[in-house]
């Protein structure tokens, strides 16, 4: 519920001739009437016309104010016909009496009452009535939501107690506490503030040799000294950065069924190097919604970082289920992008209007796919591979310096290669003429394997002409129908033929196939010949012969479609008849390098795909085979004959000759080469530089070899999904319920932001476009999002307390001045997140004492006037990384790949399968922020304490007080090892029983126990020494473990670190106060 205390100005004024009540009693329209009608009215009257009832709309005031058609709805009271007389009118300004919505809430018919009893919303209070009506009284006025107006900066206001303010945001703090008679908390003592800023800047606590120096630095500036170390502290960027990764729904696996590992921690590495070189936010924005473009448009000027910061665009689950629809889960995860950048950046629920238009927000639902154009146009697959680890496309190559020196050094071999075989034929021309004149025969080499496809032999082989030993395999014989020459193959559809051991080719090799083919009629798709062992097109890391939409397709693919290289046909192949095909790859790994020969003459092609850079041999791709693969499109009706296997790429003359059945059945003459009409003298010397001249055959395989070493050395690069957009853009449509397959073909979109917040005249419409207009000045919501969560960080609470929802059902501003002063100002100081924070941690009002006040209890319980400090339950991955710093066992190494602490044997296996198998070492002991995040089974202790499970965007986590956290701080091994170490510190320190208690308890609580606490801690020690001084086989047993605990006393050891375990589960340790 809105503050009232805090209104906004009203906009808007009614008509000249409205009655008004007086000035004093008008109520705001923003934060007190739109709550109550966006609540109650707007489900049934709202901006959603598909939901609309009585085609009456509350939420734009000259609808609200229309008269009605007579006798629409009206209740059955006794002035019901006077209302009724030229039609009824839902709002009459001035004139409570006269409108209709007046009538509705204090009805008491069922039938009449608003909103109805079966609405699912409770009633109007009195008081909510009493609203609704002085605000028709005084006119009825509307105003802009908040969120939706560009925010300005204030004067701070005046305040009485000037001194206590240490920054203008203490202004507007202290001047709402004055006005309501609240006096602000005393400072908190420094050992309190030293745990709360070190704690809300680094997510762990300071050390005692920290809070001791500070406590006795008397200094003026020893308070920004402290802020300023921490924020110097790699610390800092590693804090800030795991509460990003909740809005990014980092983890490192895909999620769904399979849940597959993923590579993607230099997305989190480049999110903490962000943070610790104060990247402005508005970049920090703009690099990952666009950094690809960004990079595209000034490449000298912009660092690889920017491309590698898109990653967070493809962050979202993924799946490789079988019978999963590419194109059905390539929406689901542009829609999560959506939602993404509505929930991080504008603090808006823009999945609402994914369906229908938004019910309380004026989002309609074409402007929600105007969001969806912007992120439909990546380039990629809706699938990834389940057979292989290639990583989805697009990515970015992730190459090392020493990779970059060894590849360039590659590519210029590679180069000079292929300008020797590029000069061949002027530099042997002379021999080729000798040659000519010579008069000499030649043979070209024959294929490796020839399968006529004639018969079966009596085991169900396919006889192979060339190798015996290698012959074709079929598990249901297609049947043997006539062929091109003697018979040939006719498939069903789930039918095939393999020819194991054979054209086991990689992307560096050049290879050739030829064959008959007939095909019944035109076809969508079919699978002629194929080396890949996946049904989608993203999993088919191989090469391939497809009919694509009745055109020939020859692809050689790692992931399909921004790794791979592939050509079409123009012309379609005819039906009915027999055609010769023939496919050649020169070994290049460029779509030049492919060719597709049909009946002998080079068929005119155009490229789909050319960027093949990693190999294709990946994910047991199986045998060669025709006409099917498991789960696509097998080649039903289609026939095959003479299908000929070549290890390097033909050249047109033998290409035409295996049309016209020549090639083998008899030697060439040079001095009469029978070739076909239009391939002449050029062709055959391209022939004879390819089967005859061995210095031209040396300098092949000169650059064979290159190639294969540039080839290896790629392999070995790692890569990170990022965002690159398709050649030509995806028409965008309006999709009919959200549905994949329901575009409503009459309303195309083009990409556009919301209109309720207003555009940006000039700017691209691609994401670039979509970022700048993001962070420009006339932006309502960024600035205030930002700084609205930041807020939340330090106090606890944002000033908008629904950090995810700026909208008309989040909850109003407590101090809305306030929160346009911070984000007018971050805007102003460059977007400076270290600089804002600075701020924010230094100011009287986050020097507050934290404690409980008895006369806040009725006048502000939620602390929402901050007339005291905040106190809030640590996160999960403060708790973790509170007891192993205390216990002296954390690693503080800065990024790297994810590690795997303990966590309870058999969850994955319960799970989703795959067995967990903890680090050692380091691994062990690492921030949690670093620790491997499977989204089926997120780590269980992480969980326990409310960590997001990263399937979605999430801007504000929930807290929960269950008895299974208090287990998971006694008898976790992580927690109980770090009790353990502790205990061990504080041995070593003192020989003394109360230091040692008090050391234990400083180290985690950060101040020395209260008497009381002082107390029960020393009868707990005495008491479990006692015990395990009487069983020391029991200590032996809580001391099991990797710690370094030599030479020390077991029995103390034991006792201590059981008071360690209190102190980790109690609230002394828990809380940042």
């Amino acid at each position: 519920m809105a503050f009232a205390w805090f209104a906004l100005a009203v906009l808007g004024a009614a008509s000249s001739g409205d009655a008004r009540a007086p000035e004093f009693d008008r109520p705001d329209f923003d934060l007190e009437v739109r709550p109550i009608l966006s609540d109650r009215c707007f489900p049934c009257h709202g901006p959603d016309a598909g939901s609309r009832k009585a085609k009456l709309r509350l939420d734009v005031r000259d609808e609200a104010l229309a008269p009605r058609a007579p006798g629409a709805h009206a209740p059955q009271a006794d002035d019901a016909s006077a209302r009724r007389a030229g039609g009824a009118r839902a709002i009459v300004p001035g004139d409570p009496a006269a409108s209709e919505l007046v009538a509705r809430i204090h009805a008491e018919s069922p039938d009449d009452v608003m909103p109805p009893p079966d609405s699912g919303r409770k009633p109007l209070s009195e008081a909510e009535k009493a609203t609704l009506e002085r605000w028709i009284a005084s006119g009825a006025d509307y105003a802009p939501h908040w969120a939706f107006v560009p925010p300005t900066r204030a004067m701070p206001p005046a305040v009485a107690d000037v001194a206590w303010c240490r920054d203008e945001l203490d202004r507007w703090v202290l001047a709402e506490l004055e006005r309501r008679g609240v006096a602000p908390a005393p400072e908190a003592d420094r050992e309190t503030w030293l745990r709360r800023v070190a704690f809300d800047l680094t997510g762990l606590p300071p050390s005692p040799v920290e809070v001791a120096t500070f406590v006795a630095d008397a200094r003026p500036e020893a308070y920004e000294l402290v802020v300023d170390r921490l924020l110097a502290s790699p610390r800092y960027a590693e804090r800030m950065a795991a509460d990003w990764l909740d809005l990014a729904r980092y983890a490192d696996t895909y999620g769904y069924q399979a849940d597959a590992e993923r590579r993607v921690w230099p997305y989190r590495d480049w999110v903490i190097r962000a943070f610790d070189q104060d990247l402005p936010y508005d970049r920090f924005a703009t690099w990952q919604l666009a950094g690809d473009l960004v990079r595209d448009a000034a490449p000298a000027e912009t660092p690889r970082d920017a491309e590698l910061a898109t990653a967070f665009n493809r962050l979202h689950r993924q799946t490789n289920e079988g019978g999963s629809t590419e194109e059905e889960f390539r929406v689901e995860y542009v829609a999560d992008r959506v939602h993404t950048f509505g929930t991080a950046f504008l603090g808006l629920t823009t999945e609402c209007a994914r369906c229908h238009d938004h019910k309380y927000d004026p989002l309609p639902q074409r402007d929600y796919y105007g969001l969806f154009a912007y992120f439909d146009d990546g380039d990629e697959s809706g699938l990834y591979s389940y057979f292989t680890s290639a990583t989805p496309t697009p990515t970015l190559r992730l190459t090392t310096p020493e990779q970059e020196t060894r590849l360039a050094e590659l590519a210029r071999e590679v180069a000079g290669a292929e300008a020797r075989v590029a000069g061949l034929a002027s530099e042997r021309e002379s021999d080729f003429q000798a040659w000519l004149a010579s008069g000499s025969t030649w043979m070209p080499p024959g294929p490796i394997a020839r399968y006529p496809l004639d018969a079966y032999a009596p085991d169900g082989s396919l006889a192979n002409a060339v190798d015996p030993t290698k012959p074709g395999a079929t598990l249901e014989r297609p049947k043997l129908v006539e062929g091109r020459v003697g018979g040939a193959l006719e498939f069903s559809g789930d039918d095939n033929a393999s020819f194991p051991g054979v054209a086991e080719f990689e992307h560096t090799d050049p290879f050739s196939f030829a064959l008959w083919l007939w095909t019944p009629a035109p076809k969508p798709r079919a699978v002629v010949l194929k080396r890949s062992r996946a049904w989608s097109d993203a999993g088919s890391q191989g090469y391939e012969l497809l009919l694509d939409d009745s055109r020939l397709t020859w692809s050689l693919i790692h992931f399909w479609p921004g790794n791979a290289i592939s050509i079409r046909t123009r012309e379609r192949v005819e039906p009915q008849r027999w055609t010769h095909v023939a496919v050649t790859y020169d070994g290049s790994a460029r779509a030049s390098g492919l060719a597709i020969h049909v009946d002998g003459a080079l068929a005119e092609v155009e490229v789909v795909r050319d960027g093949l850079w990693k190999p294709i041999t990946g994910g047991e791709p199986g045998a060669l085979t025709l006409a099917e693969r498991f789960r696509d499109v097998g080649f039903a009706g289609g026939r095959v004959d003479e299908l000929c296997v070549f290890d390097r790429c033909l050249t047109a003359l033998e290409v035409a000759a295996l049309a016209m059945r020549t090639l083998g059945s008899a030697p060439h003459s040079s001095s009469a080469p029978r070739a076909p009409r239009g391939l002449g003298i050029d062709a055959l010397r391209e022939t004879w530089l390819a089967c005859v001249d061995e210095p031209a055959r040396a300098a092949r395989e000169a650059l064979r070899a290159a190639r294969k070493r540039q080839a290896d050395e790629l392999a070995r690069v790692e890569e990170l999904m990022t965002m690159r957009d398709r050649p030509t853009p995806r028409t965008a449509f309006v999709l009919k319920r959200g549905r994949y397959d329901q575009p409503d073909t009459t309303q195309p979109v083009e990409p556009h932001v919301p209109t309720a917040l207003g555009g940006v005249d000039g700017l691209p419409p691609n994401r670039l476009g979509l970022a700048r207009w993001l962070v420009a000045p006339s932006n309502p919501l960024f600035g205030r999002v930002a700084v609205n969560r930041m807020w939340a960080q330090c106090f606890g609470e944002g000033l908008v307390a629904t950090r995810e929802n700026f909208g008309l059902q989040g909850e109003a501003p407590s101090h809305p001045e306030l929160l346009d002063a911070l984000a007018v100002r971050f805007a102003e100081d460059g977007w400076s997140t270290k600089r804002f924070l600075r701020r924010l941690v230094l100011s009287a009002t986050y020097r507050q004492s934290s404690r409980a006040r008895a006369e806040l209890a009725t006048v502000d319980p939620e602390n929402r006037l901050l007339a005291r400090g905040s106190v809030r339950r640590l996160s999960a991955e403060e708790l973790r990384d509170q007891a192993l710093c205390a216990s002296g066992l954390l690693v503080e190494r800065v990024g790297g790949p994810s590690v795997k602490p303990w966590q309870p044997p058999g969850i994955w296996e319960i799970g989703w399968g795959g067995t967990y198998t903890p680090d050692t070492g380091e691994g062990l002991h690492r921030r949690s922020l670093y620790t491997y995040w499977r989204r089926t089974a997120p780590p269980p202790s992480m969980l326990l304490f409310d960590a997001s499970k990263r399937e979605v965007c999430v801007a504000r986590r929930s807290t929960t007080n269950t008895p299974l956290q208090a287990l998971v701080l006694f008898d976790d091994p992580q927690f109980v090892e770090c009790a353990r170490s502790l205990a061990a510190v504080a041995l070593r320190e003192s020989t003394d029983s109360a230091a040692r208690v008090e050391r234990v308890f400083r180290g985690l609580a950060t101040r020395a126990p209260e008497p009381a606490e002082r107390a029960a801690l020393a009868e707990l020690f005495e008491s479990e020494l006692a015990s395990f001084r009487a069983d020391p086989a029991a200590a032996e047993r809580l001391l099991a473990g990797a710690s370094d605990v030599d030479g020390l006393a077991r029995d103390e050891l034991a006792a201590l670190t059981l008071v360690a375990s209190t102190v980790l589960a109690s609230d002394a340790s828990q809380t940042r106060r």
